[in-house]
């Protein structure tokens, strides 16, 4: 640069006129150059949010908040939905908490074995009397209830002294920002904020109004919860329980005692830091155990304030309903006779499977009132959706012809396909005698459509009955194939891909129609066999595959009914449709026999998670099959044990021996 400089002064001395000339494209050169850095400079600067000068600019830093603020309204949107869905699901199955299992579940667990047993015996016991089949199983399900549903989880931590505080903060907090959101717009003008606008600008709106429809959303559990507990507390402070509301039960401390109490895991070797670890140990867990202790107090000081609150609300309330009781008194006695269901259930004293906890001794009343009358709820909601059809089936069959049906759908008479013979189940044989009715000819679709109907409805039960008794699984092949064949009778009719109402139109007779069935069945078997030779001489019969039992049973019944339709020549379609309705209704009468085992077995549950829906579910069935159970307690049975009456081979072998 400097001898171009010394160049430039050279030639300016000698040349004045073209020297000028010269420095200005020289000049406008090195004039673009720079302008050219200048402008990537500029360029590069915009990139990395540079002023021209090169500080920082901040101004286009809260361009993103309002996209920012569309995902914080998008998950405050998916744990309102989430707290929606807890929340309609404690409403349809009355649980207003939410689930946690506290330490004291071996302690409730070695209650509930001690009361479980207690309860097995008093139900043995009512089983040898003359109560009604639907009475014992009710009075055995109050009872299981009433320790399914102190024991529950839910229900224990629903009514602890922290679960009640935190419903009662919970609820605080949603009366503050109400306050909040009432004064800001009620009150404008008393109020003066900052002016300007927010930088989430228009998506603020958005999360305002999420966010205040989730506290909402969440506050309603916890609120009723809250609610919910001291109302079970009200009435214990009502008779002067203050100071056992002080006392602190030692079931908050126990785990937390014990692992003091516990010799360290870990191996030190060295006798000084040995010492050392454990005292801070022991130091660490009694700051532990004061936390506790100030924690469960102060839940005890909130829970006792609410209800302070309250109380005047709950008196009232009591004195309306024993008002409204006197005022109906005459009524309810005219509609409660001294036979009535109400009046039998409160003869039963259920206070001794109420399971407890420390300090819960007022309480106990409390629970059973409380949940006395849950079984009678979920039998009468049972009773709503009872099997209606597969009812009217057992009434015309079980009362004229009993179970005989269960025999003849299968003759010893026919031959058999190979020298192992596959066991039956419950529901192959149904769905196989329903696929021949269904192929009759000249049978009204009002007669199909109703014996269908009810085998849907029949095949729940037997469903129920067949996973009960079978826990190793030997029949789990065979039920599938029942369900498979239902399936393609049911949406298509067809049986194994073969159409049933092609064959109805196709053949005139019943005889025809058997004979090509049993045809098809062992056409099916012959090619499955054939394929699966090796697997079929490894395994057991009950567990061969799905197509050779559904083409073996079919077989087997197509042939029967051959038989007997030979034997009664002069038989109708009618007449034909009719007997088959009636060995359907027979098999399926038959199988429900094990429902009370089923619905006993349903209350026995081990796990205390599961408890409750267990019990639940069984009072449902309860209702659903009261007027089953009733049919069959009036019908004679075989001499068959409760194990003997699980399989239809052995009710088939005791009708055989009879006759």
């Amino acid at each position: 640069m400097k001898s171009v400089h010394f160049q430039v002064l050279r030639l300016r001395q000698k040349h004045p006129t073209t020297s000028s000339i010269y420095i200005t494209k020289f000049g406008s050169k090195n004039l673009d150059t720079q302008a050219e850095k200048g402008s990537l400079k500029k360029r590069e600067m915009g990139v990395v949010s540079c002023s021209n000068d090169g500080y920082l600019n901040d101004a286009k830093f809260s361009e993103p908040l309002p996209w920012i603020g569309i995902y914080i309204a998008a998950a405050s949107l998916v744990c309102l939905l989430a707290m929606a869905a807890d929340l309609i699901h404690g409403i349809r199955h009355r649980k207003f908490w939410f689930p946690f299992v506290p330490s004291t579940k071996s302690y409730l667990e070695m209650k509930y074995s001690v009361r479980h047993e207690l309860a097995s015996k008093e139900c043995a016991l009512n089983g040898k009397g003359n109560k009604a089949v639907i009475e014992r199983l009710k009075e055995g399900l109050m009872k299981y209830w009433m320790m399914a549903q102190t024991t529950s989880p839910q229900f224990v931590m629903g009514r602890s002294a922290t679960c009640t505080a935190s419903g009662a903060i919970c609820l605080l907090s949603a009366a503050i920002l109400a306050e909040a959101i009432l004064t800001s717009y009620l009150l404008k003008r008393s109020f003066k904020f900052c002016n300007g606008q927010s930088d989430y600008k228009w998506s603020i709106t958005f999360i305002l109004v999420i966010q205040c429809v989730a506290v909402v959303v969440g506050t309603i559990a916890p609120a009723i919860r809250w609610f919910t507990a001291i109302k079970f507390r009200c009435p214990k402070l009502r008779k002067g329980g203050y100071k056992k509301e002080f006392k602190l039960e030692y079931y908050w401390i126990r785990y937390l005692v014990e692992m003091k109490e516990a010799p360290l895991t870990i191996r030190v070797k060295n006798r000084r830091c040995r010492k050392l670890a454990h005292n801070a140990k022991n130091k660490f867990l009694d700051g532990c155990i004061i936390l506790q202790t100030i924690i469960v107090f102060t839940s005890k000081v909130i829970r006792l304030i609410s209800i302070f609150f309250f109380r005047g609300i709950f008196s009232f309330c009591d004195c309306f309903k024993s008002l409204k009781n006197k005022l109906c008194f005459n009524s309810t006695n005219s509609l409660n006779n001294s036979g009535s269901e109400v009046d039998a259930d409160s003869q039963l004293d259920l206070s001794r499977f109420v399971l407890y906890l420390e300090g819960e001794d007022d309480l106990v009343h409390f629970m059973v009132t409380n949940n006395y009358h849950a079984v009678h709820h979920w039998i009468q909601k049972g009773k709503k959706k009872k099997p209606k059809i597969l009812i009217q089936l057992l009434e015309r069959t079980i009362m004229s012809r009993g179970f005989k049906g269960v025999v003849e759908f299968d003759n010893h008479q026919v031959p058999c396909l190979d020298s192992k013979e596959p066991q039956n189940c419950w529901a192959l044989p149904v769905v196989t005698l329903t696929a021949i009715a269904i192929s009759l000819p000249n049978i009204s679709r009002h007669l199909i459509k109703h014996l269908v109907n009810g085998v849907n409805e029949g095949l729940r039960y037997i469903r129920l009955v067949e996973d009960c008794f079978d826990k190793e699984g030997d029949f789990e092949n065979l039920k599938k194939a029942a369900e498979i064949v239902w399936l393609g009778i049911d949406l298509h009719n067809k049986w194994l891909d073969i159409d049933l109402h092609k064959i109805s139109h196709h053949k005139e007779s019943p005889k025809e129609i058997l004979e090509q069935l049993s045809h098809q069945a062992k056409k099916i078997y012959s090619a499955e066999r054939t394929t699966n030779q090796l697997l079929c001489l490894k395994l057991s019969t009950s567990k061969w595959p799905i197509k050779i039992l559904a083409a073996n049973c079919m077989y087997r019944i197509s042939e029967s009914m051959l038989l007997k339709y030979e034997k009664n020549y002069k038989c109708t379609n009618e007449q034909l449709f009719t007997e088959i309705e009636a060995m359907i209704s027979a098999i399926m009468g038959a199988c429900s026999t094990n429902l009370e085992k089923v619905i006993s077995t349903k209350c026995a549950n081990c796990v205390i998670e599961k408890r409750e829906k267990s019990v639940r579910k069984a009072a449902y069935i309860l209702g659903k099959t009261g007027r089953i159970l009733d049919l069959i307690e009036k019908a004679t049975l075989p001499a068959l044990d409760p194990h003997q009456m699980a399989s239809i081979d052995e009710w088939r072998l005791a009708y055989k021996l009879e006759i």
